[in-house]
């Protein structure tokens, strides 16, 4: 109850962002914004670091929209195209939440074990299902291993991770620099890392935060561009 009742607010999020993405040990960095609208519509443009837009991602609840502009390429799927890249199966809420520091939304809440781990409390789960009516007809359900570290003092969610029966495959992400942005608590850095696999390091630093103010989330496909996937 305390974990829900500290969880970041919002209708429409929006932010810049910075990255260091790391994978197979070598280091790529972006820099660029991000938009949300709750529940709906997660949306993400790259720059490197001149500041020309190199690549532009819209995420819905089932389709992925990808446009590299470097190469005028696209592509138009669904889940299947963040999972192989990521090497993890989520969804949208689960990506949702990741990005936020939130709990995830759709999932069952009633089978945690609750400890005290290393002075924050930790919640264990051996078995999270997706809740009923919000699974999709043809969605194949899996359960997951989780925990959930809080902050003792706020309830804020310190470190979460996940890890599918079955697979060596685990998510795990890490939340730091929290600041009070209009009341409400947010990490301003959040560490991601994916054990696939490759491991996958990804880096977020987070900044110009805003919170509540309705958003556009342009997606226009020049029609030279060629389609990949």
């Amino acid at each position: 109850e305390k974990l829900v009742e500290n969880e970041l607010q919002f209708d429409w999020f929006s932010a810049k962002f910075s990255i260091d993405y790391i994978y197979d040990k070598k280091l790529t960095e972006f820099k660029g914004q991000i938009r949300i609208r709750k529940d709906s519509i997660i949306w993400l443009s790259f720059s490197p670091a001149l500041g020309i837009e190199m690549a532009r991602l819209k995420i819905t609840d089932d389709s992925v929209f990808f446009m590299n502009r470097i190469n005028k390429t696209y592509l138009k799927g669904d889940y299947k195209f963040i999972n192989d890249f990521l090497q993890t199966n989520i969804d949208f809420d689960i990506l949702q939440s990741f990005i936020i520091g939130n709990d995830f939304q759709f999932y069952e809440k009633t089978k945690f074990r609750a400890f005290i781990d290393n002075q924050e409390y930790r919640l264990s789960t051996m078995e999270r299902h997706k809740l009923k009516k919000y699974v999709k007809q043809d969605e194949t359900l899996k359960a997951f291993i989780q925990n959930i570290w809080l902050n003792p003092e706020n309830y804020k969610i310190t470190r979460v991770n996940i890890k599918e029966f079955n697979n060596d495959k685990r998510l795990d992400a890490h939340y730091r620099d929290f600041k009070d942005h209009e009341g409400q608590l947010f990490p301003f850095e959040i560490v991601f890392e994916i054990t696939a696999d490759e491991k996958i390091i990804v880096e977020v630093d987070y900044s110009r935060i805003t919170i509540g103010k309705e958003l556009s989330f342009p997606f226009t496909i020049p029609s030279k561009y060629e389609r990949i996937y």
